[in-house]
Formats: C-alpha cells, structure tokens, sequence
C-alpha cells in the first residue's frame, strides 16, 4: 500500500465505506444488506480473504474494517496487524466480528490492533447499530483530557475548542508535568485523565515521543487504557508509522482542524470507555 500522509487527515462522512472480511460468502451478504438497511449511503467493500483486504485498502481510504477473526488465508488478528503496519490511515476501527469473543477475553488473546470485539450472537442488527456508533459518531461527550502544550496562545485556542464540547482539559507545559500527574494518580489507583493529547516537540528535555514511551510502558497503560493522540508538524510517513509503533492511538496534523481533532478525541473516548467497562465486568 502506498504511504499518503493525506489518508491521516480523513473524516467520516454521511456516506462511509465500510471493508467487511468474512472467508462465508453468506456471512458477507447478510452484514452487506444489514448496514445498507440501517446506514443509508454506506458503500459495503466485501473480501473473502485477508489478502484481498489488504489489497482493497490500497485503492482508498475505508472508514472502518470489521473482520472475522478466522479467515481462509489468515488469522482476523494478523489482518489487523497488517492493516496498522502497513496503512498510513491512523483513524481507522477494526473491530473482530466472532463468536468466540468471550472465549478470546477469557483467554486474553487480544491484541491491541483491534480497535474491539463484537460478539456475533448478537446479531447484524446490532452490528450495524455498533458500527454506526463509530462511523457517525456523537458531536460531544465529557471526559478528561491531559492536554500537553508549551504554547500559550496555541493551549488557549485548542482548550476552548475542546470546552465548547463538554470535555474538561487539564493543562500542562512540559512532559515533566504531566507525568507528574499521571505518577500522582497512580499512587491513588486511579489513571488521571480519560485521554493524553500532546504535542511531539516540547521545550525542557523531554518530547511528547518520551512521554508516549513512558506511559506505555514506566507506568503501564495500554492503548485501551489511557488513549495518546500526538499533534505533529512533521508529515513524513515513516516519522509517522513510528509514534503509531510506539502506542500512539491516532495523531493530528498540524495546523490543527477542529473538526479533525475533536472526531478523533471523541472516538477514542468512547473506545477507551467501553473497554475500561468490559474490564470492570470481568473482574467484577
């Protein structure tokens, strides 16, 4: 696939692509004519096979990927896995569509390339209700988020954007601070914040990729946990694919476009939530 930095920039629309990867030919007829039912405008990309899915994702940008977690030529998980390796498409849900998604939680074979799980006893009736949930996604939320930013005039302008949706911003400076907070919380059990945005280049001597490493892993917190949307200037593809290796959710180009920022701030809000919820069932 080729590597655009411009797929970053993408939005859902009123009419998204859907790819749908199922090795069942009626399996993909039937989630086809259940998302054209309940999302008008959907276009419906079906592929048989991983391959073909990933050749699909190379003649345009998709706004989501649901697969089934056993494919013909591969496992749903290593489709995921090259889906993120190989795109330059941050914003893209893959949800595993199984029937052994309980069996898969209980087991912990997981990984975070898939954006969640959809049990399919449930039903295609509820699958296209929980896509829907992704591709046309609500304007605003609440929800904390540890904004990092040295910039005082860029910070005022970005926290009033992001209040005027019902989010609370916690601002900081430097990394410094931030995991100052964050090392504080966890001494209390609690995470600190629903979402980090921040900056890639900081003043003081750490830099939003340190801050990137050291909450995945000094302190512990998985994609899930403690969704990491990076804002970078940088547009080169491969600097790109690297802050994604290292555990950033999505990144924001800049300049920054409101609509762009608060859609991917909202999404992985409501991905983080539902798998801190899922986490809390478990356990309880």
């Amino acid at each position: 696939m080729s590597a655009n930095p411009k797929l970053t920039r993408h939005l859902s629309t009123d009419n998204p692509r859907v790819l749908v990867v199922d090795g069942s030919r009626v399996v993909r007829r039937l989630i086809e004519q259940t998302l054209k039912a309940h999302l008008p405008g959907v276009s419906v990309l079906a592929c048989e096979t991983g391959a073909e899915a990933l050749a699909q994702l190379g003649t345009g940008v998709v706004d989501f990927v649901t697969t089934a977690l056993r494919l013909p030529d591969m496992d749903g998980l290593e489709l995921a896995r090259q889906i993120r390796g190989n795109s330059p498409q941050a914003y893209m849900p893959i949800v595993a569509v199984s029937g052994d998604v309980q069996e898969r939680l209980v087991s912990r074979a997981l990984s975070e390339d898939v954006t969640d799980y959809f049990d399919k006893s449930l039903g295609f009736q509820a699958l296209a209700e929980f896509i829907r949930g992704y591709v046309q996604p609500t304007e605003s939320t609440s929800g904390e988020v540890l904004y990092v930013e040295d910039s005082r005039v860029v910070a005022v302008a970005t926290r009033r954007m992001l209040e005027k949706h019902g989010l609370t911003v916690l601002h900081v400076i430097s990394v410094e601070d931030a995991l100052a907070m964050l090392e504080t919380a966890q001494t209390m059990n609690r995470i600190g914040a629903d979402i980090v945005l921040t900056d890639v280049n900081l003043k003081g001597a750490l830099t939003g990729g340190d801050l990137l490493e050291r909450i995945r892993r000094q302190l512990g917190y998985g994609k899930g946990h403690l969704p990491v949307i990076v804002m970078t200037g940088d547009d080169n593809p491969e600097n790109q694919a690297a802050l994604l290796r290292a555990g950033a959710n999505d990144l924001v180009e800049k300049p920054i476009e409101e609509r762009l920022l608060v859609t991917k701030l909202l999404f992985q809000l409501r991905v983080a939530r539902n798998l801190r919820a899922r986490a809390d069932r478990e356990t309880a």
